[in-house]
């Protein structure tokens, strides 16, 4: 083969690969295991350059793994439930079992013609039955231990989706999926309950620091939002009850000037019945469904109707008016909250509005507040004043102070909230796991029997143009029988969130029987995974999720581990600049000529170039994976994403840049192709080397140097940009030593030989055809995916020689080349005979030599 046909090699290593198994791999306790896995995708029905970047990623740290001696697991599957596949089908008019499998199918050749190196016998798609039904399973332990649970509430409704969305997945008021304002409505669901392992999830985010993203954990960390402070009872005569509020200012309980309530709280609904309000208490509670989201968000108009009842503050006896107001969720703490205008924005918005009362309790320390000046809240800690016994104490002592009153009075305690809500996994849609419960008359709600699961999606039900759910009406699968009693039972038809899938799919990867839940062997093996790549988008909404699930899982008894994912690596987006005409919007790059112009139709008109963005298809400016392929071949795509930028930056996409990846390759092509038939017979040992001299010994240093730094860059920093650019650097300076290097010796030939093979190792993780392909010219029998990444001998990392900088006074007026390990007593003897040195000593006076070994030697005079 004289050229570079990458299409013939690409595919026969793709098929030698898949008929031998290379890549399968089984649980063996007796080697060290290591566990890739990239976030696997939606079969949305092609593969963009942001799967083709996760999943490059991913496999060059396999492949580098496998060649370190590591058992590794790297497999694939599909998320398969859920919105995008429905919506998807819809739109297409097909059904969506046949629309997520026929994209499986398409996007399982399109990864495999990436040559990415998956055991395939463990792929599995989501909308399996065989995988949900032990996700069934899973819910109907967890509703039995009370941590999936039914009820009604206000929840986030998309009109768009015809579907409820968790809090996580509600991005600015919109839904995560569509971009559709969402509504708050009040339906029945079920929910696990996320909050009763809070604390550990937001304590076991230590365990992570330096192996996640620092980003990704303060952004877990911020939506867990933990909060210390007090429960406090205020008593409401009127109705001799005590209402409770809960405040992380306990320092400011002296300054409050009126209490809120929710217009959905049971209390305000009592006082407004009394006080003849309860239709004006009906509308502000509509009104806050409808705004429910710009509240949460805290951008809509405060809002209050005045209850004509008033509340006794526990410690100054002080009566304060107690109204419902907008900003008070029920769902929310306690539905109560005790208002303090002078020191909480939102509440002198409120009382500003109101013309209620305003108390300074807290003092900055350097000036002095008054309640009629204030512009705006002070929330800052301080001193207390007005406060009685507890004046003058720092506002940090007089929270202790103060609820440890409140303790002894009975009228509060010390108290955790978290900003955390439980997880809505109900979803009125049909293409989704169905959630396994039943309702019946005798015995209320009841869970399906084990031994019953799965319960099936009926895969023969069609949805309407609407896109709603034909599970409740669909008489054969609605009717069912009671596990309990054998009566007649109505089945569950809301379908889970399709998050609750990719919860645990990690855990399954590790035994793809499913003879069982989850095999005990092989969980304990492989678990946690040692490297996740993926997304920062997914930091709150499947992060969160899966290491929930792992805690719930294990407290089952069917892990024994605390936290998924060891490494985190969030690789950045694939972005590429945009180009729009005046008349016709986004153009595709083909449609915008040379000179700038729009092609399209003729049109003419000069072309606005915008500024790089997320590859997508609204603004036409994506890069089909596979006419890359067809055009550069596998190896050059993935080496192209790989040297672009570093795996957490955005990698912008250059034409340019990929036409240099395929020259790189074609190089490597031809020089090994143009040895290859007179090294195949030599052999070699590191003795053969160790009369090197010369340009031989260089040569020998630089690649020993180059496999280091391959070795730092692509297994322990993963900076793989910089790894291939040693790896080009390298190759530059071996074409230019091969002029001057005599091939007659038998040494210099297994030099050659020594320097081919390492060089294809140590470029095999990225660009693995073509190193098999020239691997087999050499000689080399197997495969080289299955061989030993190079080693590198420490002793020739170092250089003969070295730049020395020398300095004057701590001016650099010189430079030279001396031999390494040169003593501080040679080093200035060397430089006192340079001539720009010596013009700086002449009738000076010697006081220090400061020297750095193999850096730098500064001579201070005067």
């Amino acid at each position: 083969m004289k050229y570079y046909d990458f299409s013939a090699i690409e595919k026969k290593w793709q098929k030698l690969w898949e008929e031998k198994k290379v890549f399968k791999v089984k649980t063996d306790l007796n080697k060290p295991k290591y566990y890739v896995l990239e976030m696997f995708p939606y079969p949305s029905g092609r593969i963009h350059m942001g799967h083709v970047r996760n999943y490059t990623l991913g496999d060059i740290i396999a492949r580098v793994k496998r060649m370190k001696g590591y058992n590794v697991l790297h497999p694939m599957g599909w998320d398969a439930f859920g919105l995008p596949a429905e919506n998807a089908a819809l739109k297409h008019g097909t059904h969506p079992a046949v629309w997520t499998y026929s994209n499986i199918d398409y996007m399982r050749e399109q990864l495999k013609k990436l040559g990415f190196s998956y055991d395939w016998d463990r792929e599995f798609a989501t909308c399996d039955p065989e995988y949900y039904k032990f996700e069934q399973r899973f819910f109907i332990e967890m509703y039995e231990r009370g941590l999936a649970y039914r009820k009604k509430t206000a929840v986030n409704w998309c009109e768009s989706c015809q579907t409820v969305l968790a809090n996580e997945q509600v991005e600015e008021g919109k839904c995560w999926r569509c971009g559709q304002e969402v509504i708050s409505r009040e339906m029945e669901g079920w929910f696990l309950r996320i909050t009763a392992y809070a604390e550990e999830l937001l304590e076991d985010l230590k365990k992570l620091e330096g192996f996640w993203p620092e980003k990704v954990i303060l952004m877990q960390r911020n939506w867990i939002g933990r909060s210390e402070g007090a429960e406090v009872e205020f008593f409401i005569p009127e109705l001799s009850e005590k209402v409770k509020v809960f405040t992380t200012r306990p320092d400011t309980l002296f300054g409050v000037t009126f209490l809120a309530l929710s217009p959905e709280h049971p209390l305000a609904k009592r006082l407004a019945m009394k006080k003849g309000l309860f239709k004006e208490l009906e509308r502000l509670s509509e009104r806050v469904k409808k705004e429910r989201r710009r509240i949460e968000e805290g951008v809509a108009e405060k809002e209050g109707l005045f209850l004509e009842s008033f509340a006794k503050n526990p410690l100054s006896g002080e009566s304060v008016p107690i109204f419902a107001a907008n900003f008070v969720l029920m769902e929310y703490g306690t539905g109560a909250i005790m208002c303090v205008p002078a020191h909480d924005q939102r509440d002198f918005e409120f009382a500003k509005k109101y013309g209620l009362p305003m108390r300074v309790v807290i003092q900055p320390g350097d000036k002095t507040l008054k309640a009629e000046e204030l512009e705006s809240a002070y929330e800052e800690l301080g001193i207390m004043i007005n406060s009685g016994e507890f004046s003058g104490l720092p506002s940090e002592e007089g929270k202790k102070r103060v609820i440890e009153k409140l303790e002894a009075l009975g009228l509060g305690k010390k108290r955790i909230t978290y900003r955390l809500r439980d997880w809505g996994v109900s979803r009125q849609r049909y293409w989704g796991c169905p959630i396994p419960m039943l309702y019946c008359e005798r015995c209320g709600i009841v869970p399906e029997k084990l031994e019953n699961l799965p319960v099936r999606l009926p895969l023969d039900a069609q949805i309407d143009a609407q896109g709603r759910s034909p599970l409740p009406r669909l008489k054969e699968f609605v009717s069912a029988t009671c596990p309990a009693c054998g009566g007649p039972a109505r089945r569950e038809t809301d379908t889970f969130d399709t998050f609750v899938e990719s919860s645990w799919y990690f855990a399954r990867f590790t035994c793809p029987d499913y003879s069982e839940p989850l095999n005990s062997q092989d969980v304990d093996y492989w678990l946690p995974v040692d490297q996740y790549v993926g997304g920062i988008e997914h930091a709150i909404l499947h992060l969160l999720y899966a290491r929930f699930f792992t805690k719930v899982l294990r407290d089952l008894g069917y892990l024994r581990i605390d936290e998924p994912f060891k490494n985190l690596l969030t690789q950045g987006m694939v972005i590429k600049e945009t180009y729009k005409c005046p008349r016709h919007g986004w153009l595709y790059p083909e449609e915008v000529s040379s000179e700038g112009r729009c092609l399209k139709d003729n049109c003419g008109e000069e072309v606005i170039v915008g500024k790089s963005e997320k590859m997508s298809k609204s603004k036409c400016n994506v890069v089909d994976p596979d006419a890359m392929i067809k055009k550069y071949g596998a190896d050059t795509v993935r080496l192209f994403i790989a040297f672009a930028a570093p795996p957490d930056r955005d990698l912008e996409w250059s034409d340019h840049g990929i036409e240099g990846a395929f020259r790189f390759l074609k190089r490597v092509y031809t020089l090994v192709e143009e040895y290859a038939e007179r090294l195949k017979g030599i052999t070699y040992s590191d003795k053969d080397f160790s009369e090197l001299s010369g340009q031989a010994l260089i040569l020998r240093r630089k690649l020993h140097q180059m496999i280091k730094k391959v070795h730092q860059d692509f297994e322990e920093r993963l900076h793989f940009n910089t790894g291939i650019a040693s790896i080009m650097e390298f190759l530059n300076f071996l074409q230019d030593s091969l002029k001057e290097l005599d091939l007659s010796g038998d040494v210099e030939l297994k030099l050659l030989k020594e320097i081919f093979e390492k060089l294809l190792l140590a470029l095999s993780p990225v660009c693995p055809h073509l190193c098999e392909e020239l691997w087999a010219h050499l000689g080399n029998s197997g495969f080289i995916s299955e061989a030993s990444f190079p080693l590198w001998e420490e002793s020739l990392l170092k250089e003969e020689n070295f730049i020395l900088v020398v300095q004057i006074n701590g001016k650099v007026r010189d430079q030279i080349s001396a031999p390494s390990g040169i003593s501080k007593e040679e080093a200035l003897e060397m430089v006192k005979g340079l001539p720009k040195v010596q013009k700086y000593l002449e009738g000076k006076t010697l006081r220090n030599v400061i020297f750095v070994p193999e850096k730098l030697i500064n001579i201070v005079v005067s």
